[in-house]
């Protein structure tokens, strides 16, 4: 049997709790191998965003050749992407060097400290150029918002309303995460594009320690999918996993801030 390869195209988190170094994390735990295209550099911990160092274009076009030029990709996940034209040229290079690979978009905007990720100017080029290009993304209550320019949804219906107009903008599928939202349980939606909706409840965990908790339910999908699941099993599977490793988040002590979910949480405690 083949090896199920994901790449993970994001940004890197220096205390490795979300970004790249989370994608790599959920890639291994899952089974997959996972590789990597660094579209940024941030100086990061539990505390905060300290720095961002954005990787030039033309090297970021130089790792999706040398990974997709060699290695057989069966999925992707896409994180951090700050700048328009960076955006630009991770939509060129999936589109001409794999037009039909499973893609997971993350449109990460804010960061769990609060710190900003991306431009103005790039949002409208994310919401213009990869949105109608992948197979899902994966907004939480503040990003589907920001992608359609609305306020953000107070209830269950709003929410399900605004991943239909993001599915009217051109998205195969959306997943509206409810982490953000008040109640006893975090509700996400899964919204396909022949009308099928799905509804996804879990109890809201008492922790703090969330770091990181986006960027590894949508690795999670790209893992499933790499595996050649189909994208309503991939999304619950995801689901189950991530649950999993916010309710073993405690357990870890890192740093003094949010702190990371329990990657390997199935492992070691």
């Amino acid at each position: 049997m083949r090896t199920p390869i994901a790449v993970t195209i994001a940004g890197s988190d220096s205390g490795g709790g979300a970004g790249i170094q989370a994608d790599l994390k959920t890639f291994s735990a899952l089974g997959v191998y996972g590789a990597s295209v660094v579209t940024a550099l941030t100086a990061q911990n539990t505390r905060g965003v300290q720095a961002i160092h954005d990787v030039p274009s033309t090297f970021i076009a130089a790792q999706m050749e040398s990974v997709f030029g060699d290695l057989a990709v069966t999925a992707a996940k896409i994180g951090m992407l700050s700048q328009a034209s960076v955006i630009e040229t991770v939509a060129d290079g999936l589109a001409r060097l794999a037009p039909s690979l499973p893609v997971v978009l993350d449109p990460v905007m804010v960061a769990t400290s609060g710190d900003r990720l991306i431009s103005d100017a790039a949002i409208d080029t994310l919401r213009r150029r990869l949105l109608p290009q992948v197979d899902l993304i994966t907004p939480n209550l503040p990003e589907a918002a920001a992608l359609l320019g609305e306020a953000i949804a107070d209830r269950e219906n709003a929410a399900v309303a605004q991943g239909r107009r993001l599915l009217g903008l051109g998205a195969r599928a959306v997943l509206i995460k409810g982490g953000h939202a008040e109640g006893s349980e975090s509700v996400d939606h899964l919204l396909m594009r022949d009308g099928t909706l799905r509804r996804l409840a879990t109890t809201r965990l008492p922790t703090a320690n969330t770091h990181g908790t986006g960027c590894t339910l949508s690795a999670a999908i790209a893992a499933g999918l790499a595996k050649g699941l189909p994208m309503p099993e991939a999304v619950a599977r995801a689901k189950t996993y991530v649950t999993a490793a916010i309710a073993a988040a405690d357990t870890l002590q890192v740093g003094h801030g949010h702190g990371p979910v329990h990657h390997f949480h199935a492992l070691w405690c």
